[in-house]
């Protein structure tokens, strides 16, 4: 069985207005190679809120992969590149900004009509290198179409998103190998999660308690990380727990980032600023 090497808890911060949890980047960690970021957010959105101005509005990336999981209510991604597509609970929206695209991300046309809670998790996977300036990529997931593995003893669903896991393939294609896998586990539930060894490996609850084999008892909003030895991780399910595993290959790669971008140094910093600002990562035109 894996280890528990440390556990990071989600503190609440504000983002340009937006209350949310951040368990990663802290202080002392800048990153788990290849996971930049983890944001956690559980949003109301008021009946007949002005949709041109919810959510969060036209910014560009580059040089790595913004991941949104949808565990409640909707999201309408539109970018640059002309997707436009809303993933309603259950669903993904996995986008690989590569050399640079412009996105919004906002609750869909029917939650800002109608009200609701909007909940998501958006990480930031990075880029090699050698794939920073590759095009763009972008797919969107509903819940039905992500495979499901059913825990071994008790009640709940894991959606396999990425890599393989009990003989089953995610659709999202990947630079490096990396297994990412969303779900909800009920009380008394008991599973064994088989991971690749020697690659970094995290497991957060949005809510809920599990006990972890050879650890014990773990919280909602704790990003639980993995000592790299081993394959098997052992869970007991105390309360009912939705979850987000991650398991992927470090990439040991110099980290250059600034705001929206992420590259190896800072003259590629530099070079994506301009290249935004003249407009080669394109334009988005919001229709509404």
């Amino acid at each position: 069985m894996k280890k528990v090497k440390q556990i990071l808890y989600g503190n609440l911060v504000d983002m340009g207005g937006i209350p949310l949890r951040q368990p990663l980047p802290t202080q002392n960690v800048e990153q788990i190679d290849p996971f930049l970021l983890l944001h956690h957010a559980r949003l109301v959105v008021k009946p007949d809120t002005n949709h041109k101005h919810a959510g969060v509005g036209p910014h560009p990336h580059r040089g790595f992969s913004p991941v949104t999981f949808v565990f409640e209510g909707s999201v309408h991604h539109r970018d640059s590149r002309g997707n436009s597509s809303v993933v309603s609970e259950g669903g993904v929206q996995w986008m690989n900004a590569g050399m640079g695209m412009i996105h919004s991300e906002r609750p869909s046309e029917e939650l800002a009509r109608e009200g609701g809670y909007q909940e998501i998790i958006q990480l930031w996977v990075n880029t090699p290198a050698v794939h920073k300036m590759d095009q763009p990529y972008y797919l969107a997931l509903q819940k039905s179409e992500i495979p499901r593995i059913d825990p071994d003893r008790g009640e709940g669903y894991i959606q396999l998103v990425s890599g393989e896991m009990n003989g089953k393939q995610g659709k999202v294609k990947t630079q490096i190998p990396l297994l990412s896998a969303m779900g909800k586990l009920h009380s008394g539930a008991e599973h064994i999660f088989h991971v690749p060894e020697d690659r970094n490996t995290t497991l957060y609850l949005l809510d809920g308690e599990l006990s972890i084999s050879g650890h014990g008892l773990v919280e909602k909003h704790q990003l639980i990380v993995f000592d790299n030895e081993g394959t098997d991780i052992g869970v007991i399910v105390k309360k009912d727990t939705r979850f987000l595993l991650l398991s992927g290959e470090p990439i040991n790669e110099p980290l250059a980032t600034h705001g929206p971008f992420v590259m190896n140094n800072q003259t590629q910093i530099m070079e994506a600023m301009r290249d935004y600002q003249m407009g080669k990562m394109g334009m988005l035109v919001e229709e509404f």
